[in-house]
């Protein structure tokens, strides 16, 4: 494995507002029960509670300054095909389509309840369906994002997903995954997240997008 292959560890997620996050606090009262009603991804996780995930995924515009970089980091055409696997209820979506009003943008989510309610902008453009088996012909998109999706799936399965990501582009992705670099992060991580499957530490991802097959760029969430 020859991580020179790869793309480039990059932030292209630099301007989305910072969280002041009660690590230690959640947690003590996180179970297993908890996590399961998470991944189910319907109006309790999006919704709900904040103990089982966003606590109210409203749009507040924190999207468009991440749409304006990603444009001119990828030197995106005017028409060009966009895919966020695992879009939610479209707000990068629908970022990207104020911003470039002749793009094709689509989205990818598994959850029905966030088709639902997502921006009416951009609802039709949304498929339902899982990032491990894409809907999609080879070389459909000029840019496949990811963020904080493929780690919500089994090893096995994730590392698939990057190998879809890698059909369906045309050489441009992005994905962000949960990770650590120390002892220290890993323990909030541990503590903080509620539907990841699949994480590692950030040395350790670059090994697996590696044997993945995944060409693209990357970045980390971490806690």
């Amino acid at each position: 494995m020859d991580p020179t292959t790869l793309g480039r560890e990059i932030n292209l997620l630099e301007h989305y507002p910072k969280a002041n996050r009660p690590i230690d606090e959640r947690g003590e009262v996180i179970t297993d029960e908890v996590r399961d009603v998470a991944r189910r991804y319907g109006e309790e996780f999006f919704d709900g509670d904040r103990l089982y995930g966003y606590g109210g995924y409203r749009y507040d515009g924190r999207w468009v300054p991440i749409a304006a970089r990603m444009r001119e980091f990828y030197e995106l055409g005017d028409d060009a095909k966009i895919l966020d696997i695992g879009c939610a209820k479209g707000f990068l979506l629908h970022d990207f389509s104020e911003l470039m009003p002749h793009a094709e943008v689509t989205g990818l989510e598994i959850s029905q309840y966030a088709i639902d309610q997502a921006m009416p902008s951009v609802r039709d453009r949304i498929r339902l369906g899982n990032a491990n088996d894409l809907p999609f012909e080879d070389n459909s998109f000029d840019l496949v994002l990811s963020i904080n999706t493929v780690h919500n799936l089994p090893t096995a399965e994730c590392a698939h997903a990057l190998r879809e990501i890698e059909r369906v582009g045309r050489g441009k992705s992005f994905v962000s995954v949960d990770a650590w670099r120390d002892d220290a992060g890993r323990e909030r991580l541990m503590k903080w997240m509620l539907t990841a499957e699949t994480f590692m530490s950030c040395e350790d991802w670059v090994e697996f997008f590696a044997a993945a097959g995944y060409r693209g760029d990357y970045y980390w969430f971490f806690a």
